[in-house]
């Protein structure tokens, strides 16, 4: 728990807001606007993510879909540009790449993040075709970046896929944080805004040692954010504080504001 808490040395269980980034040039939704617009747009994001008191905010290019599983130098390059000039100063900021941990690790280590989010354990069947992960030369070119103060966040069951064998994930995470050393586990449910089951979150936090924390990653919610507090560690949110409660849309400052307040008072 060293790099979490060092993280979030004075919140018991921290709230982190999704930053997503509209599509970026070369995917197939960039809408042509030029990097100008989608930093004006993930500024503004972000502003409002503060203001409602979340305790970190997590950049992703959640829109450059269909999702690349080796992305090239580019990725890197547009991604650094949005975090330097869109990074919160008064909380702690974070990486996220789908589904590319040398991108999301890069990105981190060139705007001075403080954690990245990345599935980098097992084989997986998904949406873009036949997901491997090498979590060694993850943690290698950590270390050899010298950021090994850099938290890895280790997403579990990740969205738009399933495992490849029969482990169930609470046998996952406990050998995630043995063999492959992870930072913290994150539980997801099927896709992006769909909540896992309570019940698997609890199985997972049993199940891991103490010291290792477990946070809901996906489909949180107001009316149920409560629920999953009890069990986990704290929570990425993204959907639901969007207009309409839609992934693709801006953010809500009410709905930010009110997740906020739902998650507080739990």
């Amino acid at each position: 728990m060293g790099r979490f808490r060092t993280t979030f040395p004075h919140t018991a269980k921290p709230l982190i807001a999704m930053a997503h980034v509209p599509a970026l040039p070369g995917t197939p939704l960039y809408d042509g606007a030029g990097m100008g617009a989608i930093i004006e747009h993930v500024q503004r994001d972000v502003r409002l993510l503060v203001e409602a008191g979340f305790d970190a905010v997590l950049f992703c290019n959640e829109n450059d879909r269909p999702y690349e599983l080796d992305a090239g130098p580019e990725s890197a390059a547009f991604m650094t540009r949005v975090v330097t000039e869109c990074r919160p100063e008064s909380v702690p900021y974070g990486v996220d790449f789908l589904w590319d941990p040398k991108i999301a690790l890069a990105t981190a280590v060139a705007t001075g993040a403080s954690f990245m989010r990345e599935v980098t354990t097992g084989v997986w069947e998904s949406d873009m075709g036949l997901w491997n992960t090498n979590c060694a030369k993850t943690l290698r070119d950590r270390r050899a970046y010298d950021r090994d103060d850099l938290a890895v966040f280790m997403n579990i069951t990740p969205e738009f896929a399933s495992p490849i064998g029969t482990r169930t994930a609470p046998q996952i995470a406990r050998s995630t944080v043995i063999s492959s050393l992870a930072d913290v586990i994150l539980v997801s449910g099927p896709m992006a805004g769909s909540q896992p089951d309570v019940e698997t979150v609890a199985a997972v936090r049993e199940a891991v040692p103490a010291d290792v924390p477990v946070l809901l990653n996906t489909g949180a919610k107001k009316e149920t954010i409560a629920a999953f507090l009890e069990h986990a560690d704290g929570a990425v949110v993204g959907s639901a504080l969007k207009v309409d409660g839609d992934t693709w849309n801006p953010v809500d400052p009410e709905r930010a504001q009110a997740f906020v307040t739902a998650a507080r008072t739990a």
